[in-house]
């Protein structure tokens, strides 16, 4: 039936039934990505964008896929700002780039400096600018700044805006005060003190003594350490069930400094019950090894003795070839006896040989010079003492770092091992320029070039010259340690040395004689066991001894003109006959022979280990000086307790004459002034230079007259005018004990390492010199060249008369010869009169000096001094400070309480 919308006359149609109005009809939404635009990117390419986000043409398009593309960008963090619309179809990614960096600037840091905290700081110049980046270096700054102790610092960091969308990063540091541990506290503990337990801490409390240690201020991994240190301590006491409750640091309420609470539950303490080893490696028995066990029953247990004797068992295997031998401890406690049993069981392993040793990191040295170092090679059955003492020889070159390890790794087969030398090379080449000042040598120049580890193969080429107030030098040295790659060491040393001997007068220093040494020395050495080696020398020098001829010789043709005439001599009088018997030219010599024994752990530190050195030196190998002198040298160091460091040494020598120069009776020793031993400073500290030992004192004194004008005694002018010099002896010893006292990392940083010291020792054995005493002639008068008496009216700066109390002009003598102030006799022995003046009454009065010589300290009684000293590695280089008293002396001797040297380099 069809159904339309009319009314027919008198019907009424249902209103359903009428025809519905016509409606348009709804599409659907189509939300597929047609296209997708970036806007805003400057650095990036919009393909670049789009790799970073899921959405891609042709999805659907939906809030989901929206946000995550936003969280994918804002991840990237290479983005400040991100937004995405979608019309139709059509997305625009809008963005905003994060700056680029343009510099990173540090503002108020003045405790830690630039280059300590750049290494923290990640971000760098010409990286993307992120906050995140930003917040994780101010935390790491922030971090540095509390391992320092500093636990109020703040670092704020800004940002300055340049063009082209660049910034600088600027971090403005507040550094706070520093926090340090007030006080230390410590509950539970009965045995022990706290000030036992403190010391045990690494953790100092803060007290005024301590500027130089950084141990007083609050470090919480310092803290965790401290609490194993606390275990440490107790399980060596015998307190096995010891514990640390709780480790509390609190801030005090100024905010400033920090207490520190622990809570310790001591237990009880035990003792070792049986101790015995198990052992299941062939030759390794457990009958041997039970008796050498360092620990007995009935001994207080002791945790540290068991963890070395664990050591000790895997060593020792390693010296039977058992590289991975695993030795393990187990403990059989019984509480109610309160013993601890220990069955320390060596499991079976194979015998192990070294497949191949490997070496990494060396740049410039050559493979061979770090492999003959090894005293294992590739194929030997592995041992442990030999892979330690190889490590111990390589640092002994000096060419890597200090805390040099050798690995060991496993190698092919259960039976193979690889050593691996990991090295890190330092520095060999020094080219130094300085200057400095010491108490021994005043001004000091020096330039030297030195190269240890010549083109990589281990060769020292070396050239210095020197120049001080008193030594002047050239020198020139090669040293070849493996000639032809064999284990022969040869060398050759050139030098030119000027040396100005020297005496004092008074407080002041005067030279005495001039020796000017030209020579060179050959040498060769040869291992004869580990630790043994002999040494061959052959040296050639020619000395030249002088002395002002000015000053110290006669005038023979008494023309006036001392010391300029081939007869003039040298004057006993001025110099004294033990200088003048040293002038002259000469030639040594010598062959010389060392036996070296040594076994430190480092040659160039030396903290555990000893060396002997015994050589004998032959001179009259041709030349025109003959002895033959040997010397004794020995060291010992170790490590008592902790960081300390403690030295013993003691040297000697013997000088024996083989010719015959003169007799006892002509005060002549038949070794020469400039080949005997000297000892003082820097030698024996407490004493001056060459201050100990035989030695000639001159005594200048004036004759006094009596009424009738003679002479009656001698009086000492001046302690200041006495002369001292040394001569030296045939025979010395020397012995020194020394304790190298640790600091804490504050003091270390600066180069600190100070240390007391005994030094004794003497220099003796020498024929005793003719002493010179001239005496006083007779009354004397001043004479001018006719011999008539002059003097000279006294006038004042303006040329005025000066006048006496009786208005008549004072007159001074007037000196015409040229007398050293004392009387001598000429070659006929003649009185050679040194004039005296006469008073403003033209009455003569004395002032003719004379002298008086006395020996002294020709003995072998020792000279002691105790002191303290430090060296520092400062800013303007090395400087050393010795503080030392002499405890004993003999008469003569020259004592000297501080001395010290400092130089720089420029």
């Amino acid at each position: 039936m069809l159904l339309s919308g009319t009314i027919l006359a008198g019907i009424s149609v249902p209103a359903y039934a009428q025809e519905a109005p016509a409606v348009e009809p709804v599409l659907p939404v189509d939300n597929t990505i047609r296209s997708i635009v970036v806007n805003g990117s400057q650095r990036l390419e919009s393909g670049t964008v789009l790799s970073y986000m899921k959405l891609r043409v042709g999805q659907t398009y939906t809030q989901e896929a929206a946000d995550q593309a936003l969280k994918d960008l804002f991840e990237t963090e290479l983005f400040k700002d991100v937004s995405i619309r979608n019309n139709a179809g059509a997305v625009v990614i809008e963005v905003v780039e994060n700056p680029v960096i343009n510099r990173i600037l540090l503002e108020g840091n003045k405790r830690i400096k630039e280059d300590k905290i750049r290494p923290e700081i990640r971000l760098a110049p010409r990286q993307i600018f992120t906050r995140s980046k930003v917040r994780a270096d101010v935390a790491r700054i922030v971090e540095l700044y509390k391992r320092k102790g500093r636990f109020a610092a703040s670092v704020e960091p800004k940002m300055v805006q340049l063009d082209q969308n660049r910034v600088d990063i600027v971090f403005e540091v507040n550094e706070g005060p520093k926090s340090k541990v007030q006080q230390i506290n410590i509950i539970g503990n009965e045995v022990f003190s706290d000030g036992k337990l403190r010391g045990e801490m690494a953790t100092k409390q803060a007290r005024f003594y301590r500027f130089f240690s950084s141990s007083d201020t609050y470090d919480p991994d310092r803290l965790a350490f401290d609490q194993q240190k606390l275990r440490q301590f107790y399980l060596t006491e015998g307190y096995a069930d010891f514990r640390v409750i709780s480790a509390v640091a609190e801030l005090t309420p100024d905010k400033k400094d920090f207490i520190i609470t622990y809570v310790v539950e001591e237990g009880d303490r035990y003792k070792f019950g049986d101790v015995t080893v198990e052992s299941e490696i062939r030759d390794f028995t457990s009958e041997t090894l039970t008796p050498l066990l360092p620990m007995k029953e009935g001994d207080f247990y002791n945790a540290k003795q068991v963890e070395d004797t664990v050591e000790n068992l895997s060593e020792t295997a390693g010296l039977f070839g058992y590289a991975f031998a695993d030795v393990r401890p187990e403990f059989t406690r019984d509480k109610d006896t309160l013993t601890m049993g220990i069955n320390f069981q060596v499991a079976e392993s194979d015998r192990v040989y070294v497949e191949r040793i490997d070496i990494n990191g060396n740049t410039l040295t050559v493979d061979k010079v770090v492999r003959r170092e090894f005293r294992l090679n590739e194929g030997d059955a592995f041992n442990s003492f030999q892979v330690k003492r190889s490590a111990n020889r390589i640092k002994s070159l000096g060419f890597f770092q200090d805390e040099l390890e050798i690995e060991q790794k496993q190698g092919s087969a259960p039976d193979r091992i690889i050593l691996e030398a990991n090295v890190e090379e330092r520095a060999t080449g020094e080219l130094q320029l300085s200057a400095g000042f010491s108490s021994v040598e005043n001004f000091i120049l020096q330039a030297s070039v030195r190269q240890r580890n010549f083109r990589g193969k281990g060769q020292e080429l070396r050239a210095s010259v020197s120049y001080s107030s008193f030594s002047q030098a050239i020198e020139f040295g090669f040293t070849e340690p493996y000639l032809f790659d064999r284990n022969i060491a040869v060398g050759v040393d050139v030098f030119r040395r000027d040396l100005n001997s020297f005496n004092f007068v008074g407080n002041d220093r005067e030279t005495t004689f001039e020796q000017l040494t030209t020579g060179f020395q050959v040498r060769a050495g040869v291992p004869i066991t580990e630790y043994l080696s002999a040494s061959l020398r052959y040296g050639l020098s020619f000395d030249d001894v002088t002395l002002d001829r000015d000053l110290f010789f006669t005038d023979s043709n008494s023309d006036g003109t001392r010391g300029n005439s081939a007869d003039d001599t040298c004057d006993p009088l001025v110099a004294g006959r033990f200088l003048c018997d040293a002038l002259g030219k000469r030639t040594t010599s010598s062959i010389g022979a060392s036996l070296i024994y040594d076994d430190r752990d480092n040659r160039v530190r030396p903290t555990r280990g000893q060396t002997i050195v015994g050589s004998l030196d032959f001179a009259g190998l041709g030349g025109s000086v003959k002895y033959l002198r040997g010397r004794l040298n020995a060291a010992k160091y170790w490590r008592p307790f902790g960081q300390f460091i403690f030295s013993i040494s003691g040297e000697a020598g013997y000088i024996h004459p083989l010719e015959n120069r003169g007799s006892a009776a002509d005060g002549i020793d038949d070794i020469r002034l400039t080949d005997r031993f000297f000892l003082g400073e820097p030698q024996i500290r407490g004493f001056g230079i060459r201050g100990v030992g035989p030695r000639v004192v001159r005594n200048f004194t004036q004759p006094a007259l009596d009424d009738n004008g003679n002479p009656f005694n001698q009086i000492i002018i001046n302690e200041n005018q006495r002369t001292d010099d040394a001569i030296g002896g045939r025979a010395y010893y020397l012995a020194r004990a020394e304790l190298e006292i640790p600091l804490g990392s504050g003091a270390r940083e600066l180069g600190l390492r100070p240390s007391i010291f005994v030094d004794a020792g003497a220099v003796f054995k020498v024929t005793t010199p003719i002493l010179q005493n001239p005496q006083f002639v007779g009354r004397l008068q001043e004479r001018d060249a006719n011999g008539a008496g002059v003097t000279i009216g006294r006038v004042d700066s303006n040329g005025a008369p000066v006048l006496d109390t009786n208005g008549v002009q004072i007159q001074d003598p007037v000196f015409v010869d040229n007398a050293l102030g004392f009387l001598r006799t000429d070659p006929n022995g003649n009185a050679i009169i040194t004039p005296q003046a006469t008073d403003a009454n033209g009455n003569p009065f004395p002032v003719a000096t004379t002298f008086t010589e006395s020996f002294f300290g020709d003995t072998a009684s020792p000279r002691v001094s105790v002191g303290i000293g430090v060296n520092w590695n400062s800013p303007f280089g090395p400087f050393r400070i010795d503080v030392a008293r002499a405890l004993l002396k003999e008469p003569g001797d020259d004592t000297k309480l501080f001395t010290f040297n400092v130089g720089t380099q420029f």
